[in-house]
């Protein structure tokens, strides 16, 4: 395939070959070349890695359907419960809700997902084999993780963990942990289940946390002791850890500096908190962080709209960012940073000029879309949109196509 006429990054007008699922050359738009059948017409549009969204709660949208009063009541288990109330109360099939919420996440241009599935003893697999349908529906469009996730935390409610071995059992690629302190209130215990599961199912490990200041510190050092001992360097992703920084700044340096030894990852949703580890000082420092979109539109939130070019310009926006070049690494975060968590195949952005993703011998995961600059697509979040999968066009004008 011939993608003619993009700007990789913004650049110079090139011509792109691919060879399969692979970047084989980028030479210069040659306009006098005819076009052949295959080949497709860029434009001028930007070209970009495709987004990686590797934090959204798939089992628990909304989307496609009306837009409700938000309900939730403040806390983890105030909001959990509040779903639970809800999350039956529709006449669309919940497999359905969320197999449409993936195909209009890979319309506006993300092909890799990371997506928690909620496993507990009122879900039981319900949610989980909704998304489970899902990623095999989109095999061919998206490269889709699932996590198997205790929302309701692992202790509090017996049954649950017999629930969620199951789910590893039937092929969770992820076991997730959350809030080991203030939910299970065990942490030591809770964190055992998560390492002993995952390495009993040779699987990755993500850590929901929440928890403010120090205690956040104390739970994210347990975990790090657990890398240490089982040798799960590179296996394990913080996710929110949005406190982490509020200690002091001698503690956000040893965070900083253990995140990149042991190649512990960390995934944000753009959140407007105040204490957050500084996202250049991870990336420079070498520590995988990629983006996602938490729930969309759900019994939790009413934010979230499946474009990851929106969360972008939230990540830029709440970290403060002005300058182009630091608007472009939030678009470098939200695309090969968080497919860097779910491959280490893929190169990750390392600071703020570092722009991967649409080189030679880089995957043809990629995103054209119209826009003068990277920033000023972030700015105006265009439509124009043409969206590859492993050297093959998989959406069109935000609309998936091939399926």
């Amino acid at each position: 395939m011939l993608i003619r006429n993009v700007r990789p990054w913004g650049e110079a007008a090139s011509d792109i070959v691919l060879d399969g699922d692979r970047i084989t050359e980028v030479r210069p738009h040659d306009s006098s070349m005819p076009v052949a059948d295959g080949d497709v017409d860029g434009r001028g549009r930007l070209l970009l890695p495709s987004f990686s969204d590797v934090h959204v709660h798939l089992d628990s949208s909304r989307i496609g359907l009306p837009f409700r009063e938000h309900t939730g009541a403040p806390g983890v288990w105030g909001m959990m419960m509040n779903d639970r109330r809800n999350w039956r109360n529709t006449d669309v099939p919940h497999a359905e809700i969320v197999a449409g919420t993936l195909e209009a996440m890979i319309a506006r241009g993300t092909t890799r997902v990371r997506s928690y599935a909620q496993v507990d003893v009122d879900c039981k697999l319900e949610k989980f084999e909704s998304v489970m349908a899902a990623k095999e529906r989109f095999a061919g469009h998206a490269d889709v993780q699932v996590m198997t996730f205790p929302q309701a935390g692992i202790l509090r409610e017996e049954g649950t963990l017999a629930y969620l071995e199951e789910s590893l059992k039937q092929g969770a690629d992820v076991m997730g942990g959350i809030d080991p302190c203030q939910l299970d209130r065990n942490p030591a215990k809770h964190l055992d289940i998560v390492f002993g599961l995952a390495e009993k199912y040779q699987v990755e490990v993500d850590i929901h946390l929440h928890e403010p200041g120090a205690l956040g510190v104390f739970s994210t050092d347990l975990v790090i002791e657990r890398v240490r001992a089982l040798g799960m360097q590179g296996k394990v992703t913080m996710s929110h850890a949005y406190d982490l920084g509020a200690v002091n700044e001698a503690t956000t340096q040893r965070l900083i500096d253990t995140f990149a030894e042991l190649d512990i990852s960390m995934a944000s949703v753009a959140p407007a908190a105040p204490h957050q580890l500084p996202l250049v000082r991870l990336v420079e420092a070498g520590v995988r962080f990629g983006l996602g979109e938490d729930g969309q539109r759900d019994y939790w939130s009413p934010y979230g709209n499946c474009d990851m070019l929106d969360r972008t310009w939230q990540l830029a926006f709440t970290n403060g960012y002005r300058r182009d070049d630091l608007i472009e690494l939030a678009l470098a975060v939200a695309t090969t940073g968080g497919a860097s968590i779910m491959s280490h195949d893929v190169t990750r952005p390392t600071g703020v000029g570092d722009r991967p993703g649409v080189a030679v011998g880089d995957r043809a995961d990629l995103l054209l879309v119209d826009g003068e600059t990277p920033s000023s697509a972030v700015m105006d979040r265009g439509t124009d949109r043409t969206v590859l999968h492993d050297g093959r066009i998989v959406a069109d004008g935000l609309n998936v196509i091939g399926l």
